[in-house]
């Protein structure tokens, strides 16, 4: 390791669209563990074996080549974790873009690009919690305050970038009440975040696990149901199926998409039955391109995801 930290140049089977890819991992504009620049990508996260800065660049572009620095006590493993990070790992075999004319143009537009897999169950599972039945602005806020407070610095040029590493297992678990209220997050969803940390060890073996037992498990923890499982598969475990029913807009947008006409999770699966095996990967695309149902009437103060229990 150096001042330049550990350096791995990852040659990938296409031509890897890095931001496409990895801005899922993005929690908000002012997300404290994620930095866009010129140069490509950076994020401090926590990994089993310690906290890392890792930089993501493509000289070039969309190239295959993918260059990644990594600093801190976790750099081997973030490294190691690379390919998988830029969608490597993921199958797209059986993908039938054509059957609708709106995937087929998204998939033209990003042949590139891949569900992503990071392997970092616990982090993004405590995300997702935080981000259940609020806005996203309300959510974004809450998650960037208390990292920022109960986290630290990000390893090497993270305190330079402004770059922080969310807290252990531990250091969320000693986050006091009042803590937990001023960053707008309702004794509900502390409580999910204090049972998830307290088996975040057998939790982060779910990386290791099939897709039905690493959901059983996940589940299985109070105040974990179907939309955080879902969002913790997309990012962390890379499963391409996993579709974020139970948000206040994903199925309105996709419909409206697919038809024109904005419908409830029933219909939507019923749309995406054709694609099983790929919905999540229908799903994405959407939404990088940007297809979103024209918002009427003032903005809205509901929460942006459904208010279920054990969601």
């Amino acid at each position: 390791m150096t001042a330049d930290g550990a350096v791995r140049v990852v040659r990938a089977s296409r031509p890897v669209p890095v931001g496409a890819v990895v801005s899922i991992f993005r929690r908000g504009a002012g997300d404290p563990t994620s930095r866009r620049d010129d140069a490509g990508w950076w994020f401090g996260w926590r990994t089993p074996d310690g906290p890392v800065t890792l930089r993501l660049s493509a000289p070039g572009g969309h190239g295959h080549e993918v260059r990644a620095q990594a600093w801190g006590g976790g750099a081997s493993w973030m490294l190691d974790q690379v390919p998988a990070l830029l969608g490597e790992e993921d199958d797209c075999s059986g993908f039938d873009a054509d059957l609708h004319p709106l995937v087929r143009e998204e998939w033209r537009r990003r042949p590139g690009w891949r569900v992503p897999r990071s392997g970092l169950v616990v982090q993004n599972l405590v995300a997702s919690v935080i981000e259940q039945k609020v806005t996203g602005k309300e959510a974004f806020a809450g998650y960037r305050r208390l990292v920022r407070r109960f986290g630290e610095p990000a390893p090497g040029p993270g305190p330079e970038l402004g770059l922080a590493v969310p807290p252990t297992p531990a250091g969320w678990a000693a986050v006091p009440s009042w803590e937990w209220l001023a960053a707008g997050v309702d004794p509900g969803r502390s409580r999910t975040v204090s049972a998830v940390v307290r088996y975040a060890g057998r939790l982060e073996e779910c990386a290791a696990m099939p897709a039905d037992a690493a959901r059983a498990r996940l589940t299985a923890v109070p105040g974990v149901g179907r939309w955080t499982w879902a969002e913790v598969a997309q990012r962390a475990l890379g499963l391409p199926d996993e579709v974020s029913f139970g948000d206040y807009h994903v199925a309105k947008d996709m419909t409206w998409a697919l038809t024109g006409t904005p419908q409830d999770d029933d219909a939507l699966a019923e749309l995406l039955e054709p694609w099983r095996g790929h919905r999540y990967r229908v799903q994405r695309l959407l939404e990088l391109g940007g297809h979103h149902r024209p918002r009427r009437g003032p903005r809205m103060s509901t929460p942006t995801h459904l208010p279920t229990r054990g969601r």
